[in-house]
């Protein structure tokens, strides 16, 4: 058969251990790599530590701080559950290092519950001062102490980004932009997209604005570097930024034990979701039986799939035995399960997770893993979870792994891997194999990236104006152009952001001050300007050719209430479809608060947060005081589809508004299984003015889904009813639908009626 199952065993790792210089003696059994990036980031600017995981990178981080004691850094960890864990690590650093710094972390939580009494309750006003002066928020803070503030990277975004409210994003962004001389990006593999733009921005911005030259030293710790970010650095060292790339595990003196070998079979993920979960409940029952004092994980991407897993081995008996952590896990179930036997888990462990056991096991705390895996990334990851010996007394004993990867990788060539040639034959090939690229980076960057790093851009521009270093904007840009790979000029986005911005004002304020007050919003002269030329071509030709002013406007909107109306609709339709942009939250709708009394998504306590689209995909509830509680798991997968009464004919509305970004109104979420459609709960959190997407048609687009599909991007088959009857199209809503931009099977209009160029 061409899906084969395939066996190879992966040779045991090791990683070289060398005497502390003087400067970090304090470091004992120190590891070659952190002796590297501390000796490398005396020169460099960007410092790539590329160790395996397990095996101390945040110490190597860390250790860069000795080069500017007395100055502030902020480590940037993915998860705010990484975020506790690297604060008790920094401190303790901090304490071996004697170093002058007080260390704080800062989740957006973590920032709310920052005493009021000295700074007031807003959370940017305190996040502002702790950054100007830690003893203006805490009172164990001696004056003008320096901070390691660890965060995440979505705060990191919003504050360099210029996204807090009005009053704090000016000062927050100059202090995140100037403040820190250490910037350590952990575990970077694994941001998005977004999260990634908003990294290679700062990079590109310390050059520029000669951060660098000056001594800032950012440090990207990582297993298991994205290309698309590889050739991203490439392009900043041909700008000049000098850049070190570490390999964790080169030299061989003084090697210690740090992964045992791994006998690992590889086999196609089956397209029956009952007969693979059927598959993997009797591998995990065949391991516990037979080798009954071993540890062991499953690791799969889907929630869903987890919670299934974890029925069916509760019915063979496994109850006791058995832990989930998951995204909707609270702390005290993930405290648990970390002490079962048998954990399983979504792609939440994927982030710093050392599956640590009390008390600690001479030998490795994972005996045995079984995961899937849909690109090569998450892939080493998994696999680098079992079999970790550092510092363990018992190297010697083999681990065991089976790893599920798309069946296209059989297709693209993975049956005719040599398995005698262990983890090096193994890369090889994963390298070469598509289907486990990572989907989003490249599409992303393609998409309207250029204009998510206008906003920053803009904010700078105007706070730079009049002054020398205003020339050093569209030295930025073109820096960033040359990195994310994107097509329009500088003058283009900002023209482009200034209009957006200015929508964003109108769509905020009343129609009273709309009235007289639009030509004095940021951005309000702009976006008037797009509203004429959508709404009226002729009266833009005038505008155009000078037979008009702008200035006539403000008669006109002074006498007709319906043109002021109009214009603040426009403006909502129009912020609202960019706002996926600009937003950390994947999901259509926030998740909701629930009660799950028969555990079935979580273990011992009742309550928790769940997205409302998984609730309403596979569970019974009913409402119950101010949460939802779960009545039972679905008997059968729910298909959801929207549905969307529009004001026209449907030729109308094929005719302005498929294939174009936007924000639709009056649409609601339908549950059906088959045909047959099931009442769908009244749920507040489905309840939006507008929801931002593409729709487009499935019949003429259907390889074009099918290809969006096998990159993760979602869409949903979407009803519209117009006053003629009836036609199905496909939905791609939220971020999925500006991705759709990159993917070159139609072009596709923005929500000024503009073509959009990738």
């Amino acid at each position: 058969m061409s899906n084969q199952k395939l066996v190879i065993r992966l040779e045991p790792r090791s990683i070289s251990a060398c005497a502390s210089p003087d400067k970090i003696s304090f470091i004992s059994n120190a590891l070659q790599h952190q002796i590297d990036v501390f000796e490398q980031s005396k020169d460099a600017d960007i410092i790539l530590d590329l160790a395996p995981t397990g095996t101390g990178k945040t110490k190597a981080g860390l250790a860069v701080l000795k080069h500017q004691p007395n100055k502030s850094a902020v480590y940037i960890a993915p998860t705010n559950a990484l975020i506790e864990q690297q604060t008790e690590a920094a401190k303790q650093f901090v304490r071996d290092a004697n170093l002058p710094h007080v260390v704080k972390a800062a989740s957006a939580k973590d920032v709310k519950n920052w005493t009021n009494d000295k700074v007031g309750r807003r959370s940017g006003e305190k996040l502002y001062n702790i950054l100007r002066n830690p003893a203006t928020v805490f009172d164990d803070v001696g004056a003008n102490t320096p901070i390691i503030l660890v965060t995440n990277p979505d705060t990191f975004y919003y504050a360099t980004f210029f996204a807090y409210n009005k009053l704090d994003r000016g000062n927050i962004a100059a202090g995140f932009y100037t403040k820190f001389s250490t910037v350590i990006f952990d575990e970077f593999h694994l941001y998005d997209a977004k999260q990634l733009v908003g990294l290679l921005f700062y990079l590109a911005y310390s050059h520029v604005f000669r951060f660098f030259q000056n001594g800032r030293k950012v440090v990207l710790l990582t297993a298991t570097p994205e290309s698309a970010c590889e050739l991203a650095l490439k392009n900043l060292k041909q700008a000049g930024v000098k850049i070190a790339i570490i390999n964790g595990e080169s030299g061989n003196t003084n090697l210690l034990p740090s992964q045992t070998a791994v006998n690992l079979e590889l086999r196609p993920k089956p397209e029956s979701k009952e007969d693979w979960l059927a598959e993997l409940a009797a591998e995990v029952v065949n391991r516990f039986r037979e080798r009954p004092s071993e540890n062991g994980a499953v690791i799969l991407d889907s929630l869903d799939n987890i919670n299934r897993l974890s029925d069916l081995l509760r019915q063979q008996g496994l109850g006791d035995d058995i832990g989930r952590i998951t995204g909707p896990a609270p702390k005290k179930d993930r405290q648990r399960a970390m002490q079962r036997q048998i954990i399983l888990a979504t792609s939440t462990v994927d982030v710093g997770f050392n599956f640590e056991r009390h008390p600690q096991p001479t030998r490795q705390n994972l005996d045995w893993l079984i995961f899937s895996a849909r690109d090569r990334a998450a892939f080493w990851q998994r696999i680098g979870r079992v079999g970790r010996v550092l510092g363990k007394s018992e190297t010697n004993i083999d681990s065991e792994a089976i790893a599920y990867l798309p069946a296209d990788a059989w297709k693209e060539g993975l049956i005719n891997l040599d398995t005698t040639g262990g983890r090096t034959a193994l890369k090889e090939m994963l390298d070469n194999l598509s289907c486990l690229d990572k989907p989003f980076l490249t599409a992303y960057w393609r998409s309207e990236a250029s204009l998510e790093i206008a906003r920053p851009l803009l904010e700078l521009e105007e706070v730079f104006e009049n002054l020398p270093d205003a020339e050093l904007i569209p030295k930025l840009f073109n820096t960033l152009k040359s990195v994310l790979d994107t097509k329009r000029s500088w003058e283009d986005y900002r023209h482009r952001m200034k209009v957006l911005r200015g929508a964003e004002n109108i769509a905020k304020e009343s129609l009273d001050k709309l009235k007289t007050g639009w030509k004095f919003l940021k951005g309000g002269q702009a976006f008037v300007k797009t509203f004429i030329k959508v709404t009226s071509p002729e009266e833009w030709d005038d505008l155009q050719a000078g037979r008009t002013k702008l200035d006539a406007y403000e008669k006109v909107f002074k006498e007709h209430n319906d043109l002021v109306a109009d214009l603040k609709e426009f403006a909502e339709v129009f912020s609202t479809s960019y706002a996926p942009l600009f937003s950390f939250r994947y999901s259509l709708f926030e998740s909701l608060p629930i009660r799950d009394p028969y555990n079935l998504v979580t273990d011992e306590s009742e309550e928790t947060q769940l997205d409302p689209f998984h609730l309403l995909r596979y569970y019974e509830f009913a409402q119950n005081g101010d949460l939802i509680e779960i009545k039972s798991r679905a008997t059968e997968t729910y298909k959801l589809s929207f549905r969307m009464r529009y004001c026209g004919s449907r030729q109308e509305f094929a005719s302005t508004e498929i294939n174009k970004l936007t924000a639709f109104k009056n649409c609601t979420v339908v549950r059906s299984i088959g045909e047959a459609i099931r009442p769908t709960p009244e749920l507040q959190a489905l309840s939006k003015h507008l929801l931002p997407g593409v729709i487009i048609c499935p019949r003429t687009n259907a390889t074009a889904l099918f290809q969006l599909r096998k990159q993760g991007i979602v869409s949903y088959p979407i009803n519209i009813v117009g006053h003629d009857g009836e036609r199905l199209y496909e939905f791609l809503a939220g971020l999925s639908g500006i991705l759709t931009m990159a993917m070159k099977y139609k072009q596709l209009r923005l929500p000024d009626d503009e073509v959009f160029i990738a």
